[in-house]
């Protein structure tokens, strides 16, 4: 299982220390590898995309109406978090039902 998401992130760690088993990957400094990222956007659509962050808010217009993907890949900060990856499966965010399907 790999969990994507920052280092500084309150609801990342929560998640990690709700799965110790877990490998953390920091998309900062390591990012998301493109497979992952397409994979991810394919399934979760714009909900990916955190609009509430405040890397999304310095963003121009013009660049908030780029594709999602290039965006994501050039700026890790603005996926929501975190991005759990458990084999086939995936999940966004750390609310009740991620926490209820991965027995956390």
């Amino acid at each position: 299982m790999q969990l994507y998401g920052l280092k500084t992130c309150d609801t990342c760690r929560k998640a990690l220390k709700a799965l110790p088993t877990a490998d953390f990957i920091d998309v900062r400094a390591q990012g998301v590898p493109a497979p992952v990222l397409a994979a991810a956007f394919a399934r979760f659509g714009q909900a990916l995309v955190n609009t509430r962050s405040t890397t999304w808010r310095g963003l121009s217009e013009e660049a908030r109406a780029r594709d999602p993907l290039a965006l994501l890949a050039e700026e890790p900060t603005l996926m929501k978090r975190p991005l759990i990856v458990a084999g086939d499966e995936m999940y966004l965010g750390w609310d009740k039902s991620v926490q209820a399907a991965l027995g956390a």
